[in-house]
């Protein structure tokens, strides 16, 4: 059965890779991403059940960024599906500005994203594990710390019960016959090929 139901509305919450382009100060609009890929499909296959998607993602946010902005971005909207797509930062930012945040830090404040969504609008809920494709020698030290963030989403999935986008293993599969720039050109950001990945594996994760 699909979890987007007739009337849904499907909020797309993020970082960089959910914002992509789109115009803050449009309430509808996607952005050129996966977001867009995934509306434009969706749309296109069922008409009649008349489902608005919404995009609230942030470039450069972090678990703590949702957290601070979850009434207004994502409570007040009264969403029936909530899509979740954050944690490369909560990495990136111990690398380039020494502000590292542990994977327990990330589990607990991100499950408190999943108890207050259940609580206050008995909302579905979809879950996107971050990924990473080292297109820089550096970039692979990055592993140690983005592999535990990466269980923790999977872990919630798990206790939660809910669709689960394993992103970080289906983009290493896409890298090892393409090469890692043709999927993401800085190893974080999803190229058109990418965002077509993305929407193809979410669909999938929700029967649509």
């Amino acid at each position: 059965m699909s979890q987007i139901d007739n009337n849904a509305v499907v909020l797309f919450q993020g970082d960089s890779i959910t914002e992509n382009w789109r115009r803050h100060e449009d309430g509808a609009s996607l952005g050129i991403g996966y977001a867009n890929v995934i509306a434009s499909q969706f749309g296109y296959k069922y008409p009649h059940k008349q489902a608005t998607f919404l995009n609230r993602g942030i470039g450069g946010d972090r678990v703590t960024d949702l957290t601070r902005r979850w009434q207004t971005d994502c409570l007040d909207l009264k969403p029936t599906l909530v899509s979740i797509f954050i944690g490369i930062n909560d990495t990136w930012r111990r690398y380039d500005a020494n502000n590292p945040m542990s994977a327990e830090q990330f589990y607990t404040l991100y499950r408190n994203l999943l108890i207050v969504t259940k609580e206050e609008l008995n909302a579905g809920l979809v879950l996107m594990e971050p990924f990473l494709l080292p297109v820089r020698e550096e970039q692979w030290s990055w592993r140690e710390d983005l592999d535990p963030k990466i269980q923790a989403v999977r872990q919630l999935a798990r206790e939660f019960g809910l669709p689960y986008v394993p992103l970080d293993g289906l983009f290493a599969a896409a890298a090892a016959t393409s090469g890692p720039e043709y999927w993401a050109p800085d190893g974080v950001h999803p190229s058109a090929a990418g965002n077509g990945l993305i929407a193809e594996a979410w669909l999938k994760a929700v029967n649509a």
